[in-house]
């Protein structure tokens, strides 16, 4: 693909002060700082600097972050799944690596959008059903191949009902899809797993541990990077565009923001 001929479009959302984004205790917060509210930290930079000296008797503007490294939309790094990774390969598996040391050939690949908002919320994607959506729009998957899932999340981003909407991927689905090489995936819910309120109630009747975080958990077997909180996945074609996704690099972290980005042709 000639990128220079590319129509981008954003694939990420944008960091609010919004309550509905994520779960209360994980929510971010942007204390803004406008061009008055910035003059005392640049007066104590340049003494004997005068406020008055400045175009406009402006100082600059900044803001303050209170975030975790998984607000907004991100990538995942397999340290956020276990502290040991690619059992599948190696049975005594190996450190898994924070987001600093992903790999950036991951982050510039062509993409696959898999379309589930029919399916309800709280599903869990099996290895066949994802099977069966490949065979139904005729993608064969390429290593490496950045794979995207569009559920109804997608739809009410900032909105009440968000951390509850959308599909999950299963255990067996995201190992399917590593097992073909692919080493980045991304959806459009607050999570790859089930939302939480689902996977509650399902472990409340059987007690099975096991469903807990188990599309995460698969990166303990083959690593690999996800994102989560994408947005516009709507508006993509099923293939023919490459994915922009490099993370910022955080030392050691689970997680790095992501400005993600859809290449299309022209």
């Amino acid at each position: 693909m000639d990128f220079s001929q590319c129509r981008l479009v954003d694939i990420s959302v944008t960091l609010d002060n919004n309550p509905y984004t994520d779960p209360p205790p994980l929510l971010p917060r942007i204390d803004y700082m406008d061009h008055q509210q910035g003059w005392p930290e640049m007066a104590a930079l340049f003494p004997g600097l005068d406020k008055d000296d400045l175009p406009g008797n402006e100082s600059w503007a900044a803001e303050r972050l209170h975030i975790t490294t998984h607000s907004g939309t991100h990538m995942d790094a397999p340290w956020h799944y276990a502290s040991t990774t690619d059992h599948a390969l190696d049975p005594a598996g190996k450190p898994a690596f924070g987001i600093d040391e992903l790999p950036l050939e991951w982050c510039l690949r062509p993409g696959v959008k898999l379309d589930l908002r029919h399916l309800p919320d709280g599903h869990v994607v099996t290895a066949q059903e994802l099977a069966a959506e490949f065979s139904q729009i005729g993608y064969t998957l390429a290593p490496l191949d950045i794979v995207l899932i569009n559920t109804r999340a997608g739809e009410l981003f900032g909105e009440p009902g968000y951390l509850d909407a959308g599909v999950g991927i299963g255990r067996d689905a995201t190992l399917w899809l590593l097992a073909q090489g692919v080493r980045v995936v991304g959806t459009d819910a607050w999570s790859w797993d089930a939302p939480f309120s689902h996977t509650r109630a399902r472990f409340a009747q059987t007690g099975d541990a096991s469903i807990i975080w188990e599309g995460h958990k698969a990166g303990r077997d083959i690593g690999y990077g996800q994102m989560e909180k994408l947005s516009n996945l709507h508006v993509l074609p099923t293939s023919g565009f490459w994915v922009s996704c490099f993370p910022y690099k955080i030392r050691a972290a689970s997680a790095g923001f992501v400005r993600a980005v859809a290449l299309l042709p022209a």
